[in-house]
This record gives C-alpha cells, structure tokens and sequence, in this order.
C-alpha cells in the first residue's frame, strides 16, 4: 500500500502560491472570523497565520467574544467590503443557534475562499467559476498529485455535508468520475463502498470504515479528523484498511495540510480577481 504524503502535496501547492504572490500588485489579505475560544479552533488559526506568512499572504484574525447572529453576519459583511481583504473565512464551531450556510450567505463569493456561502456551492453545481469548500478541493488535489485517473472511474463518497461530502462528489463528477454518494443510513454501505477505485470517506466518525469496505487497490482518502482519547487525531478510516487499499492518506498528514494550502491558493486567486 502507498501512504499519500499530504504534506509534501501541501509543500507543491505553497511553493507555486509563493511564486504567484511574490508577482502580484497587490500582496493578499485572508481574513479569518473566530467565533468562538474553542481551542482546537485557535490552533488551527494559528497553523493558517503560519502558513499564510510563509507564503506572502497577510492574515487578519478577527476574533469575537460570545457574538449573536447579527454580529457574526454584521463582520462577515464589513469584511466583504472592505478592499484590503481578499478572503474571508467564517471558522466553526459557531455560536448555538447560528449555522454557517446562514451567516456564510454574508461573505461576497469573490472573497468566500472556503465555500462558506450557499451561492458558492450552487456555481460548484452548475460548472460555474467560484470557491468549492477548501477541503473538497484538496481531495481533488490529492488525487491530481497522485496521479489517479478519474475518468470513467467509479468513485464512492461517504458523507453528505455541504462542507465535504457534497462538494466533493460535485468536483469529482465535474472530472467525469461515476460518483455515488453514501452516508451513516445507507443500506448494506460495504456492498457499495466496496465497487469504488476512488473512495472518499467524510462521515466524521472515527474508524467508521474498514477494510470489508474497500475493494483491493482502491484509493482511499481520509478526510476524517476525530479527537481520540490520547489527544491525538484520527480518521474515519480504521487501521486494518492498509492491508487492503492500494493507497491511503494518513490522519494526520493527509488531507488537512493540502486543505490549508488550498484556502492560501484561493486567496491569492480572489486577490487577482480569479
């Protein structure tokens, strides 16, 4: 089994944004709205500041103190108006009661880096240029990097979110994959899963996937990052998976840093009007 290097993925894509800032006009500006002091929300702010600073990319962190609906909407819509910013993130979790598909209905499409606003998802649909989600994008990424052909290949995606699932099976159609969307309530999900090449797994469930899901030499990415007891990450993919896959991308250090240099390669996009 090949273990896909997200990592050095990330690394490719960085180095062609850095390459594409360095001639751009007008340096980017990423704006990203915090919500909440959820603290493995804060840490993975500070990873988007790291990255976005190394590649030439300003990264103005907005953060709010137990904010209503209308103060995340009134922010997420300064900051679509304000010239200077270039993207603009809205982070989760949110407040209760607020949803993101609600208050991202606020961030201009121009500037909306990770998909955030309903508008978005509907011109992925359509064929239309704007911002898929920054997550469903790397998968595509991952497998472009990888080589996988995805023509006439049967893809199956697991999970239904309009922040992964959704988008996902939309982009890999756009690339002429037979797509199947699953999810938790699928019947008899082995039988299906088990017919992919290409087989994305988005359900946000640790170790919801195993090996009597996989067809041998399927391609399999992991989306899936779950707190585990230790601290530690984990997918929705379990171990014993690497006895059967033909390949596989490892929590952590598969999806999650191509998905940070995606949202670094659509800012400096929307900076140039793209």
């Amino acid at each position: 089994m090949r273990r896909i290097d997200g990592r050095a993925i990330a690394a490719t894509i960085t180095a062609e944004v850095t390459a594409a800032v360095a001639t751009a006009s007008v340096p980017p500006t990423l704006a990203v709205l915090v919500p909440t002091r959820d603290e493995a929300t804060a840490w993975y702010v500070r990873s988007i500041e790291r990255a976005a600073r190394k590649v030439g990319i300003a990264c103005r962190v907005v953060q709010l103190e137990e904010p209503s609906r209308q103060d995340v909407v009134d922010r997420l819509a300064d900051l679509s108006a304000d010239p200077s910013v270039h993207g603009v993130i809205c982070q989760t979790p949110l407040p209760d009661g607020v949803a993101l598909d609600d208050v991202g209905a606020f961030i201009d499409p121009r500037k909306d880096v990770d998909g955030a606003n309903p508008e978005s998802l509907g011109r992925v649909a359509a064929g239309l240029s704007g911002f898929a989600p920054a997550t469903a994008v790397a998968v595509l990424e991952v497998l472009r990097h990888e080589g996988v052909p995805l023509a006439g290949t049967r893809a199956v995606v697991v999970g239904r979110s309009t922040v992964v699932g959704k988008p996902a099976a939309l982009l890999l159609l756009a690339a002429d994959a037979t797509v199947t969307v699953c999810h938790s309530r699928t019947a008899d999900l082995p039988a299906v899963t088990r017919e992919a090449d290409v087989l994305v797994v988005a359900v946000g469930r640790a170790g919801f996937v195993g090996a009597e899901h996989v067809k041998p030499g399927a391609v399999v990415v992991d989306v899936g990052t779950n707190p585990a007891a230790d601290g530690s990450l984990v997918g929705d993919v379990r171990p014993d998976v690497a006895g059967v896959a033909g390949a596989l991308t490892p929590v952590p250090g598969g999806v999650g840093p191509v998905t940070t240099a995606v949202l670094l390669k659509h800012t400096a996009q929307a900076a140039r009007g793209l």
